[in-house]
């Protein structure tokens, strides 16, 4: 694999800690701020909500810039709202910067993911994809738990400034490792004009892989953004452990984005027939065994590769559905993303106030995970997607349709 998709994962682990860190912080964020927890985690909602209209925005705006240029633009404006977030004195202003965030790391995903998938053969989209989520797995295995470390050690804010200090070598790499040369869209280059590209929001496939990709996903962040109630009240451990468990979910979905990525390209099927009805009896299992440590450090391992393995397969399938739209694709893909990861909290912040407590975010997993399925079950059942499991052509990789 080229060198620059490894410099584009660098990049990648400094935008997945940002956006992930606050799950281990909501709780000393809500304090400072004055705030309930629910409502500091509407702070994880505000970003994917940015992430979702910020990813086609930002790809339409930067469509015809070097992605050199694109990318670095959008890493100044990251480390710019960092800096905000970080001496700021209200929730209302760290909301906005986190929105503004959100349009920095839209961008720069949706430029990632197109660039990316052209560094590669059409067959090993998904290859890359794993590659470049990688880099969003590792952020969850050491970037997330150190800024919970750090912000226990020395206040919350200061994993704001950590981050926008990462972004200094994050841009070296890019400088370094992605060519400043092709422009992006248009003049000659023989890409397809925006209106063609939007035009390919009609494909059905595409619509209902990015549904899909949503409601996933949508599950994973209900669950993973109040994980930390789930570990200090239901198991009852001390805060420290947040860290542990988080390191356990981080560890497992860069495990499951490996093996996804490596099945994503010839066997999407396989990985979504195991795949999916195990999520979904994980996110049970994990709502009726909480209570017990050890099941929950197990379980948090397993549910972070199921749910990635998953998840990045079914983004992998929205690359290939809009192969017509080669610098809009990955807008869409990031657009999917995380439509889920705003639903998802808000989903998860509302079921807080239930019965349920703090393990109804995991319910509300278990439910998302469950429609996904029945989705795709019932588009099967009636025909609505293009052949499961077909090979077009022996050479290029196999589809699926759910």
């Amino acid at each position: 694999m080229p060198f620059a998709l490894y410099m584009l994962a660098l990049a990648v682990f400094v935008m997945g800690t940002s956006e992930f860190m606050l799950a281990g912080l909501l709780p000393a964020i809500a304090t400072d701020l004055d705030v309930t927890v629910g409502t500091a985690g509407l702070l994880t909602s505000a970003f994917a909500v940015g992430m979702v209209l910020g990813a086609p925005l930002m790809a339409a705006f930067a469509r015809r810039w070097p992605p050199r240029t694109a990318l670095l633009v959008c890493l100044l404006l990251l480390a710019t709202c960092h800096v905000v977030a970080a001496v700021t004195p209200v929730f209302p202003v760290l909301l906005v910067a986190r929105v503004l965030s959100a349009l920095a790391n839209a961008g720069f995903l949706a430029v990632a993911l197109a660039t990316a998938t052209a560094l590669v053969p059409e067959d090993r989209k998904g290859r890359a994809l794993a590659i470049l989520l990688s880099g969003t797995t590792i952020a969850t295995v050491a970037g997330v738990p150190a800024g919970a470390l750090l912000g226990t050690a020395a206040g919350w804010r200061t994993t704001f400034w950590a981050i926008s200090l990462l972004c200094v070598p994050a841009a070296i790499g890019i400088l370094r490792g992605i060519a400043d040369s092709q422009p992006r869209a248009d003049a000659g280059t023989g890409s397809p004009r925006l209106r063609a590209e939007l035009g390919q929001l009609r494909s059905h496939r595409l619509l209902l892989a990015m549904a899909l990709g949503a409601l996933v996903n949508g599950g994973t962040f209900a669950a993973f953004t109040f994980l930390a109630p789930v570990v200090t009240e239901t198991a009852g451990l001390e805060d420290a452990w947040i860290s542990v468990v988080l390191v356990m979910f981080g560890l497992g979905s860069f495990l499951g984005v490996t093996v996804a990525g490596r099945l994503s390209d010839t066997r999407p099927g396989l990985v979504l027939a195991i795949g999916g009805p195990l999520l979904l009896a994980g996110w049970i299992a994990l709502a009726l065994a909480a209570s017990n440590p050890v099941l929950l450090v197990v379980l948090a391992l397993v549910l972070g590769m199921l749910s990635f393995g998953v998840g990045s397969t079914l983004i992998a399938q929205v690359l290939y559905a809009a192969s017509g739209a080669p610098t809009m694709g990955g807008s869409y893909a990031t657009a999917a993303l995380n439509l889920g990861a705003a639903a998802g909290p808000i989903l998860g912040a509302l079921a807080l106030t239930t019965e349920a407590a703090e393990l109804a975010p995991v319910w509300v997993a278990a439910g998302l995970t469950a429609l996904a399925l029945a989705v795709m079950l019932l588009s099967r059942l009636t025909g609505g997607g293009v052949g499961v499991l077909r090979r077009e052509v022996s050479s290029r990789p196999r589809e699926v349709s759910f």
